[in-house]
């Protein structure tokens, strides 16, 4: 039983997932390897059934305690009602051109269509209403928050055909969301960020002015960081088509300080804006990017 249990572990493998037939399988298996994972962190006690508690804080009354859940944790949780509970979502998944790069088994879009697909299994389970939003130059798909599980068929559906088209412009399209949602709720933008950073940031800052919780997922490939070609290579632009031949070795480390530069100024504006930045690569295991979202939905409460 306990090596069943680690088996699903390699379900948070992007590699792995990949070979497997349909999104919902895909997001189930990857939210499930996250779950055991997460017994093994300081996250322990943490699962999807708890998801309608909150741990007993000084001043809650003894009544509300789940004596049935403290018998399995050892530890005090409060049943939340359900206006403590109710928290709307909304996933924008960038599918612009540059987004179908890939050097490893998944591309930029595949790694971050997996991620979509876990956390929207992962807020529906946890009774959270989610609101998916395929963009490139413009809005190609919106899907309304729901919390229903007949909703997740249709965010999974969706993640399942997307494909990448059209050039980047992802600051406008954050502005328009921003106009659109009226009540506060947390944004999660997955994207490899390939725009100007401070329109992006400017944008981002729309949302916050807002006052919705804004988390950026920043999904790159191992390659856009090292860029370890080896021979002269004709490089591609995905969205305009424009090439490049040159011989790397050349120009790698100017490529390699002027990528970490990109990067960290991203970083650097988030965290003035109080706005979570993690940077995946498409080689690493999800459960990286769950733990921070539920870290970032701890905070919210």
């Amino acid at each position: 039983m306990l090596e069943k249990r680690s088996d699903k572990r390699q379900f948070l493998d992007p590699a792995v997932i990949a070979r497997l037939d349909n999104m919902s399988l895909r997001a189930r298996l990857v939210v499930e390897g996250f779950i055991i994972g997460l017994h093994r962190s300081p996250y322990h006690g943490f699962s999807i059934e708890f998801a309608e508690h909150r741990p007993y804080m000084p001043g809650d009354e003894i009544k509300h305690i789940d004596w049935k859940l403290y018998g399995k944790t050892d530890r005090f949780y409060i049943k939340q009602f359900e206006e403590e509970t109710n928290l709307k979502s909304y996933i924008l998944l960038d599918k612009s051109g540059s987004m179908s790069f890939k050097s490893t088994a998944v591309s930029k879009l595949t790694y971050g269509s997996y991620l979509a697909a876990a956390l929207g299994y992962l807020l529906i389970k946890q009774q959270d209403a989610v609101s998916l939003t395929l963009f490139d130059a413009e809005i190609t798909a919106y899907l309304p928050p729901s919390a229903k599980k007949s909703h997740l068929n249709q965010v999974l559906g969706a993640l399942e055909n997307a494909s990448a088209s059209a050039e980047t412009a992802i600051a406008p399209l954050l502005h328009e969301m921003a106009e659109k949602l009226k009540k506060r709720g947390l944004i999660i933008l997955i994207s490899d960020l390939l725009d100007n950073p401070q329109d992006v940031i400017n944008a981002l800052k729309h949302f916050r002015h807002k006052r919705h919780e804004v988390i950026v997922f920043q999904v790159l490939d191992p390659q856009e960081i090292a860029f370890d070609f080896k021979r002269q290579t004709k490089f591609i632009d995905l969205e305009n088509r424009d090439t490049l031949l040159t011989e790397p070795g050349q120009v790698k480390e100017a490529y390699r300080q002027a990528m970490r530069l990109f990067i960290e100024d991203y970083k650097i504006q988030c965290r003035v804006n109080n706005i979570d930045h993690v940077l995946l690569t498409t080689d690493r295991p999800l459960d990286l990017a769950l733990t921070e979202y539920l870290n970032k939905r701890a905070r919210i409460g």
